[in-house]
């Protein structure tokens, strides 16, 4: 018989594991661990699970669910192509860091009470900063500090959140949770921070670029996708996802086309791409759920992979910024080809995983009437194709020669790169393959001729208006203002001008009544009938009192001795 233990904690224990293993066993570690917890996770039967008595409560590390399996079944697979990815490169703090990250967003994926996700989810907090410190430069710590903050403010409304919602209903269970108070909105406000919502969205374009090469490549995974799912079993149906999804996807698309750093420009397509599965949510059907999970489990995959381009390409030239890149297809063909392959499968090019998975979100918008929704996600598909499907192999890869002759990044990176392409294209070809796994049965056909024809002819249209407007498409050394300058820049130069003026009106304050209590005294003394005629009459009352207190207890203590 197998033994049922969370799949999660086998990654976890490659934290510890890892940093007391060198050369080949540690390799085996990077890629065995991983794998034994994607056998599990796929060889532990559907009714598997356990409790722990705490109190009068009972917590559930391990509670398997259709949808848990699918999202820890991607982030086992991602945990093992992005270990092959880091091995040779990432530091020995970055792999434990990562380990701990991915093992507590498998374990969240698997859990059946609030208690112990919030367990984990401190504990990937915690991970993903460390991921983030690893790169070891002046501008990581800063935003790690910053991204800690952050997820330390999520954590604190998550928490208030599931204590108040415990105090009021006496349950601890995570399963679908009804809005019916403060306790309620506090959990969602809590994970649609993760999730990267309006205003806190500019968190993952301010802290993931600054990571390793390999490190951003972890993080484009787990954080945001780990809370897509906790909105996907806790509010599906909420209808107020809607509306935050559609701006997500707007805000990651118009800040993307204006940016010039390269991953970047990937961080905020990461927002925009979790806007697509939030407004799936957010409708609730079973095909709306289907495809945010199903685009959940893609988008780990081609994001990922789009990263692993930009990351092989800054490990060899150390250069980020697209004014800095370009002509890099002479020497770096594979990874320019994976790239490229990414580009589409986020673009839901046909044949390649994101046209089988996101389409069955706004397909689920036109079966539900809802027709803005609808029109407002075809014309995000085109935006997706302007700014990660063009943008960013156009300029990265083609454009100007820059005079860059890198040569392709180390093996195993070539390996996992070519890895997850394959994936990419394999998904799009047999989409039937993602559809046994998901929550609800499947009838959606990805592949009708309506679908093609219509997809197509985005692309084509919204290919076409890049290259007409490529002139105002190029892109310049300037600096983009997020909603994120009001409470970073905006908010603390207010509470120091207030400190400030609070502290200044304080000093002037004591000193203008120190004045006049001075001389107030002065003046009382200066009259000569009251001015004082004795050593004793000078002093004030209490140091008198103290003076013979002295005095008489030096006689008692003479006294007694004698």
């Amino acid at each position: 018989m197998m033994i049922e233990i969370p799949p999660g904690w086998i990654v976890i224990a490659g934290a510890f594991i890892i940093p007391l293993l060198r050369g080949l066993l540690r390799h085996i570690a990077l890629v065995g661990l991983p794998s034994l917890a994607l056998a599990m996770i796929w060889l532990l039967p559907m009714d598997s699970g356990w409790q722990i008595p705490l109190l009068e409560y009972h917590l559930a590390p391990l509670e398997f669910t259709v949808v848990g399996k699918v999202f820890a079944t991607v982030f086992a697979l991602m945990t093992l192509v992005g270990g092959i990815f880091a091995m040779r490169t990432a530091s020995t703090f970055e792999l434990s860091a990562a380990f701990l990250y991915a093992g507590s967003a498998i374990g969240i994926t698997t859990c059946g009470d609030l208690i112990t996700l919030f367990i984990y989810w401190e504990m990937m907090a915690l991970g993903s900063t460390a991921v983030i410190l690893a790169a070891g430069t002046a501008s990581a710590y800063r935003a790690s500090m910053r991204y800690l903050l952050m997820h330390a403010f999520g954590g604190c409304v998550l928490l208030t959140g599931i204590v108040w919602h415990i105090y009021t209903t006496g349950s601890t269970e995570f399963t679908k949770l009804e809005i019916q108070g403060p306790a309620q909105w506090l959990i969602l406000i809590g994970f649609l921070v993760n999730v990267g919502a309006p205003p806190f969205s500019a968190w993952i374009a301010d802290a993931y670029p600054e990571a390793s090469p390999s490190g951003a490549v972890f993080l484009s995974a787990f954080t945001t996708k780990t809370a897509v799912f906790t909105l996907l079993v806790a509010f599906p149906g909420t209808g107020i996802l809607i509306p935050i999804g559609c701006f997500m996807i707007f805000y990651g698309i118009i800040y993307a086309l204006l940016e010039n750093d390269a991953r970047r420009i990937l961080s905020y397509s990461i927002v925009n791409q979790v806007g697509f599965m939030v407004t799936g949510i957010g409708i609730g059907t079973e095909m709306a759920l289907n495809g945010a999970a199903a685009h959940a489990f893609a988008h780990i995959v081609y994001k990922a992979l789009l990263l692993m381009t930009a990351g092989a390409v800054l490990y060899q030239t150390g250069k980020r910024r697209c004014t800095e890149l370009g002509g890099l297809y002479q020497s770096m063909p594979l990874t320019t080809l994976c790239g490229i392959i990414g580009a589409l499968a986020i673009s839901s090019f046909p044949f390649t995983s994101g046209f089988i998975s996101k389409s069955m979100i706004s397909q689920s918008a036109a079966y539900e009437h809802i027709t803005w929704v609808w029109f407002l996600l075809a014309a995000a598909s085109a935006g997706v194709f302007l700014h990660a499907g063009i943008k960013y192999p156009w300029f990265v890869f083609f454009q100007k020669d820059s005079g860059l002759r890198p040569a392709e990044p180390p093996k195993n990176m070539q390996f996992a790169m070519v890895l997850f392409a394959f994936i990419c294209i394999a998904l799009g070809v047999f989409p039937q393959t993602l559809y046994e796994i998901l929550p609800y049965p499947v009838e959606y056909k990805p592949y009708t001729a309506d679908h093609l024809v219509t997809q197509f002819q985005l692309l084509l249209f919204a290919g076409l208006a890049f290259f007409v407007l490529l002139p105002m498409m190029k892109r310049t050394e300037t600096i983009s203002l997020d909603l994120d300058w009001f409470y970073r820049k905006l908010l603390p130069g207010w509470y120091r001008r207030v400190v400030s003026l609070m502290s200044t009106s304080y000093d002037i304050g004591q000193r203008v009544v120190l004045s006049w209590l001075s001389t107030f005294v002065q003046t009382y003394y200066d009259h000569e009938e009251q001015k004082p005629k004795g050593y004793f009459a000078r002093l004030w009352p209490t140091e008198t009192m103290v003076l013979w207190v002295v005095v008489l207890l030096a006689g008692y203590l003479l006294v007694s001795y004698i």
